[in-house]
C-alpha cells in the first residue's frame, strides 16, 4: 500500500471508498502504530486523559429477532431467559450511582414486555432520582413514535449498531424479516428526534471484506455518530456461525484509530468483546484511540445469561470489583476514569 491514503487521512481529508479499502487491505503494524499515535493526539486534544465509564444494565435476554451471530436469538432454545423488573433496574442504578457512574445504559434484546409505557416509567424514575445522570437506551429497532416518546420521557442517548453499511452483507447476517433499510431509517429517526446517537459494527463478521468495511468507514464519516461501538466478532456455540473464525484484535484497534481520525470528537468504546479475545484488549483499544468503557452493573445472577457470544469476561464480578479493576488498568496506561456524564464535545 502506498502511504497516500494514510497521509490524506492524517491530514484530515475525506477518503474515497477505494482509498478506505486500500487502507484496510494494506494493514501493517507500522501503519497501525502511526495511526494510533495520531488518534491519541486527537483524543487528548479534545478529552485529555479521561476515559468515560458507562454503567451497563442488561435488562433482558428475550429477543424476537433471529440474527445469525447472536447467542440470545429467538431460535436458541438453550438460552436461560430472564428479564429485570423496574425495581431491579433501579437497584442497579442506585449501586452504580454510589460507585460514581453518571451514565446508565439499558441494553437488551427486542423484548415486547418493555412497552413504551414500561420504559417511560423506568426512565422517569431514574431521571427523577438522578437528574445529573444520562440515560442511554440500546433496545433495538422501534418506530419513530416510540423513539420520540422515550426521548420526551428523558432518554438522552440511543445505541443501535448498524452492523454493516453494505446491504448485501447485512442480509447475510440477518433473517429476511430484518431489513437494512429499516435499520438505517431508525438511525436517521434517532438523529432527527435529538438523541445523541451511537452506531457500530462487528470486525471480522462472516462474509465481511475490506470493501464492506470501507463502506462502514464512509458511513461513519458521513453520519458522524456521537458514539461508535466496534468490537471483534466472537462466535457463539448455539448459532449458525458457531464455527466461523473470530475477528482480530489488531484489526479492531486499527479501525478504532481510523474512526478517531475520521471524526475526532466521537465517543469510542473499547469493548468487552475486545477484552474477551485479548487479555489486554481494553487497554490496547484505549491506546488506539478509544475513550469509553462500559462495565457491567447487571445483577451477577443474570450476567452469564446475557451471552451474545462465547467466553464473555467479567460475568462473575461485583460492580465495585469491576470498576476498581478498570481503574487500575487505566492508571497503568496513563489514563483516568472520569465520573461525569461524558457527553460528546463537538
Amino acid at each position: 500500500m502506498s502511504d497516500f491514503p494514510i497521509k490524506k487521512l492524517m491530514d484530515g481529508g475525506a477518503l474515497s471508498l477505494e482509498e478506505y479499502e486500500s487502507l484496510i487491505s494494506g494493514y501493517s503494524d507500522e501503519a497501525a502504530e502511526l495511526l494510533a499515535k495520531r488518534a491519541l493526539e486527537l483524543k487528548k486534544e479534545i478529552y485529555g486523559d479521561a476515559v468515560f465509564v458507562r454503567g451497563l444494565i442488561e435488562i433482558s435476554n428475550y429477543c424476537k429477532n433471529d440474527c445469525l451471530y447472536c447467542g440470545i436469538r429467538r431460535s436458541n432454545k438453550n438460552a436461560d431467559r430472564y428479564r429485570l423488573s423496574e425495581e431491579q433496574i433501579i437497584e442497579c442504578c442506585d449501586e452504580g450511582y454510589k460507585l460514581g457512574f453518571r451514565t446508565f445504559v439499558l441494553q437488551g434484546g427486542e423484548d415486547a414486555y418493555y412497552t413504551d409505557e414500561v420504559l417511560i416509567g423506568i426512565i422517569k424514575t431514574i431521571k427523577g432520582k438522578y437528574p445529573d445522570c444520562a440515560v442511554t437506551l440500546s433496545l433495538g429497532e422501534r418506530s419513530y413514535e416510540s423513539y420520540k416518546r422515550l426521548f420526551d420521557a428523558g432518554a438522552d442517548r440511543y445505541l443501535l449498531r448498524h452492523e454493516t453499511a453494505d446491504k448485501e452483507h447485512y442480509e447475510k447476517l440477518h433473517p429476511s424479516e430484518l431489513s437494512f433499510d429499516n435499520r438505517m431509517r431508525c438511525l436517521k429517526d434517532l438523529r432527527k428526534i435529538g438523541y445523541q446517537v451511537g452506531c457500530g459494527f462487528m470486525v471480522g463478521s462472516p462474509y465481511q471484506t475490506p470493501k464492506t468495511l470501507a463502506k462502514d468507514l464512509k458511513f461513519i464519516e458521513e453520519f458522524k455518530p456521537d458514539m461508535c461501538g466496534i468490537g471483534p466478532f466472537v462466535p457463539h456455540h448455539d448459532t449458525p456461525f458457531a464455527h466461523e473464525k473470530q475477528g482480530s484484535a489488531k484489526l479492531t484497534c486499527y479501525l478504532l484509530s481510523i474512526i478517531r481520525i475520521i471524526y475526532p470528537p466521537v465517543l469510542l468504546p473499547s469493548t468487552t468483546a475486545l477484552g474477551t479475545i485479548d487479555p489486554y484488549g481494553r487497554e490496547k483499544g484505549i491506546l488506539a484511540g478509544a475513550n469509553v468503557l462500559m462495565p457491567n452493573l447487571s445483577p451477577v445472577s443474570v450476567r452469564k445469561k446475557y451471552e451474545l457470544y462465547d467466553n464473555k469476561i467479567c460475568t462473575g464480578e461485583e460492580s465495585a470489583q469491576c470498576k476498581n479493576c478498570l481503574e487500575q488498568r487505566m492508571l497503568s496506561i496513563g489514563c483516568k476514569l472520569a465520573v461525569d456524564r461524558g457527553d460528546i464535545k463537538k
